[in-house]
């Protein structure tokens, strides 16, 4: 099969090694990719939210499967575009992947079916955002309602950290801000809870942690994800019965009844507190970077489960893992999230020796001659897999100090809610 990847990330990178190993796998298109891709696949310069461009060299290189990475094309309809155009994709349509493009769009779904999630408030003005907030409880949540690229998100200590987050969002700081979302803070502990459906059915995709704040121990600015590590601590089987009884059932049921199937990858973003999960977003792809932290577990075919999705044949199959855990660390520009530099060469890459339990996957990276260079504020992600978290921390942190990049820095400390108790 000929196979094209839209997107440029640590996601992207880490579908792509997966896929790669596949014998039904003939040739792999990245577009745009990065320097991690271009070792694998045919890296193509297409912008990825010009559909016709795109449509015309999925045609001219006879591509049998697309396979889209990143929410923004997906929001904006690349899937329903080119299923019109008789391709086969991997994803979900336009109505269904605002799930995530819209958090009044989820939040009205978990209203009417009564998902448990947050209580919260919709504004469309500021003034009335801040009147509200004039009376709330503290710590509170303020979400940009549509894409933020995991960024907009603020949870306030007080009412001035909150009035500067309110004006920040309508200021147009993640784009043009129609809605502003305000919601309780959830004391309870994060989870990501995957799942992989095929319109019809669904399988369970794994569970993961991730670590969005950009300092040790949680604290500092938001970002799109620091590290994270496979499967969740939090998980049991009570809890696992919950999630899809009381959330993803239900949502699917919505989209059902909007006359909508859901194919592709669906991340719900939880908050449990006391085993009760409570839906805090839902993510219509594969997070980054739970995506590099899950899929070196896998031991099913990646391309069959993506086959299977797009034929409605994934009842039919049994995804298989490994019994390892998995911890990623994610490589950041000196600076991130806020100002850096791209442009930095990344010496002594290919001087390192990894095992067939280490994995490093590029994010923001880019290739000239035989060279690499930063090219974003998440460099790569370096992952491995061993029999602990503690153990496969150490490998990884080995690793980072051994690239010795100095412009990079990260977190020591993932997965230290589970590995330091």
């Amino acid at each position: 099969m000929i196979i094209c990847i839209i997107g440029s990330g640590g996601r992207e990178h880490a579908i792509c090694k997966t896929i790669s190993i596949s014998p039904k796998v003939s040739k792999i298109y990245c577009l745009p990719g990065n320097a991690g891709t271009q070792e694998l696949a045919e890296n193509i310069n297409l912008d990825i939210n010009n559909f016709k461009k795109i449509l015309k060299f999925l045609k001219e290189s006879k591509v049998d499967l697309v396979i889209v990475g990143p929410e923004k094309p997906l929001v904006n309809g690349i899937v329903d575009y080119l299923e019109n155009n008789n391709i086969k994709v991997f994803g979900p349509r336009k109505i269904p992947s605002q799930l995530e493009g819209s958090k009044t769009f989820t939040k009205n779904i978990c209203k009417k079916y009564n998902i448990p999630t947050a209580n919260f408030g919709i504004f469309e003005k500021k003034e009335d955002a801040i009147k509200f907030l004039k009376n709330s409880k503290f710590p509170i949540v303020v979400k940009a309602d549509g894409l933020a690229a995991g960024k907009g998100v603020y949870i306030s200590k007080n009412l001035s950290e909150a009035i500067e987050a309110v004006n920040e969002v309508f200021d147009g700081k993640f784009g043009v801000a129609k809605k502003i979302l305000v919601e309780e803070f959830l004391n309870g502990e994060e989870m990501s809870f995957f799942i992989v459906c095929d319109g019809k059915n669904f399988k369970i995709f794994k569970t993961a942690q991730d670590h969005k704040r950009v300092n040790e121990r949680d604290e500092g600015k938001n970002t799109g994800g620091m590290g994270a590590y496979s499967p969740s601590g939090l998980i049991n089987e009570s809890l696992e019965i919950k999630i899809i009884d009381k959330i993803i059932s239900p949502t699917l049921k919505a989209l059902q009844e909007m006359g909508e199937k859901y194919k592709g990858f669906l991340y719900a973003g939880l908050m449990i507190l006391d085993n009760e999960p409570f839906l805090i977003e839902y993510n219509v792809r594969m997070g980054d970077p739970e995506c590099q932290t899950i899929l070196p577990l896998l031991k099913t075919d990646l391309i069959d489960i993506f086959n299977a999705c797009c034929n409605q044949e994934l009842d039919n199959m049994n995804i298989e893992w490994k019994e390892e855990k998995s911890l990623c660390i994610v490589l950041c520009s000196r600076g991130y999230p806020d100002k850096f530099k791209n442009n930095i060469k990344i010496n002594n890459l290919n001087n390192l020796t990894l095992n067939n339990n280490d994995f490093i996957f590029h994010a923001g990276t880019t290739g000239k001659g035989n060279e690499i260079f930063s090219n974003g504020g998440r460099v790569l992600n370096f992952v491995s897999l061993s029999n602990s978290f503690k153990s496969s921390r150490e490998r990884v942190i080995k690793l980072i100090e051994q690239l010795n990049w100095e412009n990079g820095f990260f977190r020591k400390d993932i997965g230290f809610k589970i590995i330091d108790k």
